[in-house]
């Protein structure tokens, strides 16, 4: 599920300031350009100063989703598509819930829904939370040599990162564009700042996108998950708010949540559950 891939931070001379504030917030080690051009060797020659950690790791996250699937299904559970909610209402067992593929229901009700969770709640008769969906654009783009040993590189202040992606590169311009719930795309002209910033610290030339994507990161007021019963209504659960470390954090979040809909104590560190509960918005 994990393997090592290592963090290595970068600075143009105007961002020193936000490198030494990023390079302690992570506990990088400053190294020479020497031995940062020996993990990277694109490094460009606008590059001044360098900070390196080998104990970050990759995530395979078609792996970890496959084996959440496998235990679901184990379990009992059904997995429908294509089935947007139309309508939720509560009913003297728990909850209703109506879409074009039929109508579902059940005694609680977990609001998963991402970008859209608050509209979610509304729709089962809940005030909104305050998510913020925010717009992360990747671009993958051609490797100019085998970057597989490359460790995951990123600018400081992260005004850009890159990581190597199965023989090429994925370039994100690191943008927090607010949007409406939708299904979001990669918008050119934001690539191509991302692009530009991304070239200044490599040596290389971007000159062609073997693909574009771009996602919705939904964050709370406070930035920090939502999980739990609400308040207001103790068998609808909120899991949302998961920002850009939805995979990071999915197996304890999904722990979090299950002990909490069953009544059960939490098992993760006192004040944890507290912290990422929604009764901090009600």
């Amino acid at each position: 599920m994990l393997s090592p891939r290592g963090l290595l931070l970068v600075t143009a001379e105007p961002e020193q300031a936000a490198f030494e504030a990023e390079r302690d917030q992570l506990g990088l080690e400053e190294i020479p350009l020497e031995r940062a051009r020996a993990l990277w060797p694109i490094l460009g020659d606008g590059v001044v100063r360098a900070a390196f950690s080998d104990e970050t790791l990759d995530l395979d996250t078609d792996r970890l989703l496959q084996g959440f699937l496998r235990e679901a299904r184990a379990a009992g559970a059904e997995i429908v598509t294509g089935a947007p909610v139309t309508a939720i209402r509560r009913t003297g067992e728990g909850w209703r819930v109506e879409t074009p593929k039929g109508a579902f229901s059940g005694g609680r009700l977990v609001n998963a829904a991402g970008a859209w969770a608050d509209r979610v709640a509304a729709m089962a008769g809940l005030p909104p939370i305050g998510l913020r969906p925010l717009r992360r654009s990747m671009a993958r783009i051609p490797a100019p040599m085998d970057p597989s040993a490359w460790p995951m590189v990123e600018g400081a202040g992260e005004s850009w990162y890159m990581k190597p992606d199965a023989g090429a590169l994925i370039v994100s311009p690191c943008d927090e564009d607010p949007m409406e719930p939708h299904d979001a795309w990669a918008d050119d002209m934001v690539l191509a700042e991302g692009l530009a910033r991304f070239e200044a610290h490599a040596a290389m030339e971007v000159t062609r996108l073997l693909a574009s994507w771009a996602g919705l990161r939904s964050f709370a007021p406070d930035r920090r998950l939502v999980i739990g019963p609400d308040p207001l209504e103790p068998a609808f659960l909120w899991c949302a708010g998961q920002g850009g470390y939805g995979f990071q954090t999915a197996c304890a979040a999904s722990r979090l949540l299950a002990e909490t809909a069953g009544g059960e104590g939490a098992g993760l560190e006192a004040g944890i559950a507290a912290a990422l509960s929604p009764a901090r918005f009600r």
